[in-house]
């Protein structure tokens, strides 16, 4: 039977649930302020060790963050821009390569009926909406435009954000030591001990696996730009994004790649073997410098937990869901772990086997 004190408990973890259920929709903003703390908190205390004080640490760590964007909006945004606006402009081209040249190859290649599969309601759906605009930018500020109110509060969220990581930052050690002065004495060693483990694998996670997805972007785009890949800063960029899961990034970036490289150069063999080699190389730097040097050794999240978390939380809170994702994976990859080290070490667990029973001799 369940005593009172773990009543209190499951209750107070389902009104929790509920209330987070209720405010997802102004969760975002603090939930990125946490993000941009706990990623920063290192750099603060490192710069802290150099004699600098706390407040001239964040400043410090916020412009950084501040040139980073900056960067980012002035030079990454506009290019990325009209690569997107090209990329709307070549799709209906590219239904009529595939319609007109590479769909007829494989019907003769594979000896499929006429026809077997038809491009002509989908073109047309697509040329049409296509035809409504010309203008990508345009067309997304009138739907953010669509409601004064959105926008003030979209505008709103994304001044808050700065704001929430600037104190966050700041007081990040004297909230972390608050809490743990909470903790029950009995129980503190162990639950900052679990507490430290999840740190370490999100940490890992979130610093390292950054890195490397910012790596591989710059080494992706930077390799197709030099080929000549019209799409190649585009395509980069989100291989680069993809790589939060690995290998995950080279599949969507090489299919990517070598689909634009066909329509772009056709059947011209050297580009082609060019875009291959920007991934192999990539990979071959991943694998032996980036993610040992910027993760390390440490226990990671495995593929399929990064991609079911992500998928979940997302279709369970939106974009506050995706946010809250991996933190709870990590939270859940160590609990497990540690239920499974108490069921090794329980009498269910090293129970000897009972000796058989023997059947009765008949007389």
């Amino acid at each position: 039977m369940i005593d009172s004190h773990r009543w209190i408990w499951i209750v107070a973890a389902l009104l929790l649930g509920g209330l987070l259920y209720l405010l997802a929709p102004i969760l975002s903003p603090f939930l990125i302020g946490v993000l941009l703390a706990y990623m920063g908190d290192p750099l603060v205390d490192r710069l802290e060790r150099w004699k600098l004080s706390r407040t001239w640490g964040v400043v410090v760590v916020f412009a950084l963050i501040s040139l980073v964007m900056a960067i980012l909006l002035l030079v990454l945004v506009p290019m990325l821009g009209k690569q997107l606006v090209r990329l709307y402009e070549l799709v209906p081209q590219v239904l009529d390569w595939m319609q007109h040249q590479a769909l007829p190859w494989v019907q003769l290649k594979f000896g499929l009926n006429e026809g077997f599969w038809r491009f002509d309601q989908l073109k047309e759906a697509l040329s049409g909406e296509l035809g409504k605009t010309t203008d990508i930018v345009g067309m997304l500020l009138s739907k953010v435009t669509a409601s004064g109110l959105a926008l003030l509060a979209w505008l709103a969220n994304l001044l808050l954000i700065p704001v929430v990581s600037f104190y966050l930052m700041r007081d990040w050690d004297l909230m972390v030591a608050k809490l743990r002065n909470l903790l029950p004495r009995g129980r503190e060693g162990l639950v900052v001990q679990l507490f430290g483990e999840c740190h370490e694998v999100l940490g890992a996670f979130l610093r390292g696996q950054l890195l490397v997805m910012l790596a591989l972007g710059v080494m992706y785009a930077t390799g197709l730009m030099a080929i000549g890949l019209e799409l190649g800063l585009l395509i980069g960029v989100l291989a680069g994004l993809a790589s939060i899961v690995p290998y995950l990034g080279v599949v969507v970036g090489i299919g990517a790649a070598l689909t634009a490289g066909l329509f772009q150069f056709g059947l011209d063999v050297y580009p082609l073997l060019g875009i291959a080699a920007v991934f192999v190389v990539g990979q071959m730097l991943e694998g032996m410098l980036l993610t040992p040097l910027l993760v390390g050794d440490r226990i990671g999240l495995h593929p399929v937990a990064v991609i079911f978390a992500i998928m979940a939380g997302g279709q369970l809170f939106g974009f506050t869901g995706i946010l809250l994702a991996l933190p709870v994976a990590a939270v859940i990859m160590v609990l497990v772990r540690y239920l499974h080290d108490l069921y090794k070490l329980s009498n269910l667990y090293s129970e000897p086997a009972s000796a058989p029973v023997e059947p009765p001799n008949p007389a």
